[in-house]
C-alpha cells in the first residue's frame, strides 16, 4: 500500500515564534520529551512502511543534512512560506506516487497518517473534529490561533484558513497534514503557476501564501478537496509556549491524553 507513495516534509521556516529554541536550529529540531520533532514524524512513517521522505530545508539546512535525510532546499525560505517550499521539490510531483504532505512543526500517531492513506479521494487533509480540548489547553482565548473550516455533507472542505469570529465558524481544524493521488500530483504544479503571482492571498503575497490559501484556491477553482476527520491523535508545536507547555505535559504524563508520544530511544530512524 505504501510502496508507492513520497512524503515531503516542510522544514524550511525560521521558526521565529519558537525562539529563543530556534535560534541555532529549525523549528523540526527542537525538541519535546528528548526527541526532535523530525524524528517522531520520521518513525511513525516507517512504521508505516514509508521510507520515501524528502524533508524541504532552509533555515540550518546543515542541521537537518547532518542527520543524513534527504533533503531539497529552499534557498528563499526567509521570504517565502508552505507552499513556495512545496514547490521546491515539484520534481517529485511527477505522477509516479502519491504524495503525502507535512507541515515540520507537527507531530501525529500512526492512527492519524493511516486513516489520510485509507482515502482515496484526490486530495485529502486530515481535519481534528476534537480540536477545541486542544486550542483551550493551549490558549486562553481559543479563537485567538484558530482558522475557520467548513465542510460540506460529503466531507469536502468548503472554506478554510480564514481568521474565525465565532466557534460555529469552526468544524474542525485543519493539522498540516495532506495527501495527494499520483494523478493529480502533477497538477498541483500547474495550479500553482495559473495563480496571479501580483495578486493578495489572504493578505500574503504570492511568495508568502499559506497553504491553507492554496487549498481554498483549488477548491474555488472546483477542485474537490476531502476532509478526513480524526479525534485528537496530534500536536502543533508553532511557538514557544507550545513547547514549553507541551515539555510541561510530557514529563507529568498528561501529553498522551492528546497525542500519544514514543519514548526517546536511539539508533530506530534511517539517517540517525
Amino acid at each position: 500500500m505504501t510502496k508507492s507513495l513520497r512524503a515531503i516534509i516542510l522544514a524550511a521556516g525560521e521558526g521565529i515564534r519558537l525562539r529563543p529554541y530556534t535560534l541555532d536550529r529549525p523549528k523540526c529540531l527542537v525538541e519535546l520529551g528528548g526527541k526532535p520533532l523530525i524524528v517522531y514524524q520520521i518513525e511513525v512513517l516507517e512504521s508505516l512502511g514509508i521510507y520515501d521522505i524528502t524533508v524541504v530545508t532552509g533555515y540550518h539546512a546543515d542541521r537537518i543534512e547532518a542527520l543524513g535525510f534527504k533533503t531539497v532546499q529552499n534557498p528563499h525560505y526567509a521570504s517565502t512560506n508552505m507552499v513556495a517550499s512545496l514547490m521546491c521539490a515539484a520534481e517529485l510531483l511527477d505522477g509516479k506516487a502519491d504524495i503525502l504532505i507535512a507541515y515540520g512543526d507537527i507531530i501525529y500517531e500512526p492512527r492519524v497518517v493511516q486513516a489520510l492513506l485509507e482515502c482515496q479521494a484526490p486530495i485529502c487533509t486530515t481535519v481534528d473534529k476534537s480540536w477545541l480540548r486542544l486550542w483551550q489547553t493551549r490558549s486562553e482565548d481559543p479563537l485567538a490561533d484558530a482558522e475557520t473550516l467548513r465542510l460540506s455533507e460529503s466531507q469536502d472542505i468548503l472554506e478554510l484558513g480564514e481568521k474565525p469570529e465565532t466557534l460555529k465558524k469552526i468544524e474542525g481544524q485543519y493539522m498540516g497534514l495532506i495527501k495527494v493521488k499520483a494523478e493529480f500530483a502533477p497538477e498541483l504544479a500547474v495550479f500553482y503557476r495559473q495563480m496571479d503571482q501580483n495578486s493578495l492571498f489572504d493578505g500574503k503575497n504570492f511568495p508568502n501564501m499559506f497553504m491553507t490559501s492554496f487549498l481554498q484556491y483549488l477548491i474555488d477553482s472546483g477542485q474537490s478537496v476531502r476532509a478526513v476527520l480524526v479525534s485528537g491523535g496530534w500536536l502543533e508545536i508553532d511557538t514557544a509556549e507550545d513547547l514549553e507547555l507541551f515539555n510541561r505535559m510530557h514529563r507529568e504524563g498528561s501529553l498522551s491524553d492528546y497525542c500519544r508520544i514514543s519514548p526517546e530511544k536511539k539508533g530506530t530512524v534511517s539517517g540517525l
